[in-house]
């Protein structure tokens, strides 16, 4: 932190945010010098005890050791030490806050109301009904083994090769660290290929090249088998072993590939409903704004998406721990609660046994950024699920089939996480981020929004929004909730994003690797 600019006296509303009268703390939105005196608080002026950096938290009231500590109107933890008016509150003296959180299911409900005017955009239809927003022959590899052909095959068609097929979006190989070493029948085997089945058949693949060693525990024939592909989509499966070798089995893929071209060249996009749209949301990077500014605009974006009749996911299990009330508040069924709670319990005996605890997260950046307790960083991070009904929970890679808000078990990783959500049938993400990560997700365009303005400024070529304008003062939250939802639209329409500009997404295919390897 800078050393901020001292100041006598300044008025608490210009320079930070109380989110909830019952809070015990409020938001920096700017630097605070020691001693400066704070106007206005809600028991008096408040002289601040030591630097506080923008996105940090601020004593407003005393609170006893021991005691509660309210951010959003919700405990974030549990004072470690006698906690002063204008003390900066942070893990020096803020702790996890264990105790059981009340458990009501479905006492918020609020039926959608569907939108009044029907937006559309413009997508590939599919003849399974599907829409795609994006034209990619995908190479889905079974195995690690053949992870190095799959690169030497895609790498035949970057650059000026693919000018003479403008509504082509790429050839992606999708590569992996797993395949082989896994029981078949083991749960880590069964979600690799979940994973690996949802991109082969995702709707933005208009293409596909299955590619295998041979003799792997996760052949590529299983990744075929029992998937009803579309029958507009071309698919090509080769074994390494079986063409005879790398460099045959590269000239074979390269021929397969230049096959398809004129067929997914010859698609054109046409006018599509949002109904057909599904969302995958995600954070990484959090800081201190996520939860004020960008996640709940992208909360109201999702929500104005699912009024059109449409599906917005919601995910990182272990990044909604603590704050898993509020969702239940909305499920639409108990049978829709209990899945969620299952997969917490599943979390908290994984975390268990590997020796660590789900408060063991937030990040060191994202302590640097302010946030303190997963209690803190999950109710921000709940705030991109808008204020839908939870109509259902899907395992990793499980088909998002529903309109309305889904919750995805995944790991908070944010890799792993979109992998999940994207093998679900995400056809657009938005990835919100303070810190500023920099993530793609082929063959799915990502949207990313900057929490604040500082990191949009600064990392302007690898962010799509500033959501950080709410805090400024120069957008309300509506105003940027509904900005995120007409980029959704002109995303899925075709207009390129920061990190499709930069051509990234492959290396980003991370599945969740889970069970026996042998």
């Amino acid at each position: 932190m800078t050393e901020p600019a001292s100041a006598s006296a300044l008025p608490l509303s210009d320079v930070a945010l109380v989110l909830s009268p019952q809070d015990d703390v409020a938001v920096a939105t700017r630097d605070l010098a020691h001693d400066t005196v704070l106007t206005g608080g809600p028991d008096g002026d408040i002289t601040v005890g030591s630097n506080i950096g923008r996105g940090h938290k601020v004593a407003l009231r005393a609170v006893e050791a021991g005691a509660p500590v309210r951010k959003y109107g919700q405990v974030i933890g549990l004072a470690k030490v006698p906690i002063k008016p204008g003390a900066h509150v942070h893990a020096h003296n803020l702790g996890m806050d264990d105790g059981d959180r009340e458990i009501e299911v479905g006492v918020d409900r609020r039926p959608t109301v569907p939108a009044s005017e029907r937006r559309t955009w413009q997508g590939y239809r599919r003849s399974d009904g599907s829409w795609g927003t994006r034209n990619y022959i995908g190479i889905v590899t079974s195995v690690n083994c053949s992870a190095s052909t799959a690169r030497m095959i895609a790498d035949q068609f970057r650059g000026p090769v693919l000018d003479a097929y403008p509504h082509v979006d790429g050839v992606v190989a999708l590569t992996h660290d797993t395949g082989c070493g896994l029981v078949p029948t083991s749960e880590g085997a069964q979600v690799t290929r979940r994973t690996l089945q949802g991109y082969a058949s995702h709707p933005n693949m208009a293409g596909l090249l299955v590619l295998g060693l041979g003799c792997e525990m996760l052949p590529a024939a299983t990744i075929l088998d029992g998937l009803a592909l579309r029958e507009d989509l071309p698919v090509t499966e080769l074994t390494i072993q079986d063409t005879g070798g790398i460099r045959a089995t590269v000239r074979a893929g390269v021929a397969a590939i230049e096959s398809m071209l004129p067929g997914v060249e010859a698609l054109r996009r046409e006018e599509a409903p949002a109904s057909a749209l599904v969302l995958g949301t995600n954070c990484g990077g959090s800081d201190g704004y996520s939860g004020i500014t960008a996640n709940p605009a992208l909360g109201f974006a999702g929500d104005l998406l699912i009024a059109q009749g449409g599906a917005s996911a919601l995910a990182e299990t272990p990044e909604v721990y603590g704050a898993e009330h509020l969702l239940l508040r909305r499920a639409v069924s108990q049978d829709v609660a209990d899945k969620l709670l299952g997969r917490l319990r599943w979390w908290e005996k994984y975390a268990a046994d590997g020796g660590g605890t789900l408060d063991n997260n937030p990040s060191p950046g994202n302590k640097a950024g302010g946030l303190t307790t997963i209690l803190e960083k999950s109710l921000g991070a709940v705030a991109k699920s808008g204020s839908s009904e939870l109509v259902a929970v899907r395992e990793y890679a499980e088909k998002i089939d529903l309109p309305g808000l889904t919750f995805m078990d995944t790991p908070g990783y944010d890799p792993v996480s979109v992998t999940g959500l994207v093998a679900g049938g995400a056809t657009v993400v938005v990835f919100t981020t303070g810190r500023g990560s920099v993530l793609g997700c082929k063959p799915s365009p990502s949207i990313k929004v900057a929490t604040n303005t500082e990191t949009y400024d600064r990392m302007t070529e690898d962010m799509d929004l500033n959501a950080g304008r709410i805090v400024d003062g120069t957008a309300t939250l509506e105003e940027v909730g509904r900005e995120i939802f007409e980029k959704i639209l002109s995303v899925a329409s075709g207009e390129q994003t920061v990190s499709e500009e930069l051509d990234l997404g492959a290396d980003e295919f991370v599945p969740w690797q889970l069970g026996t390897v042998t």
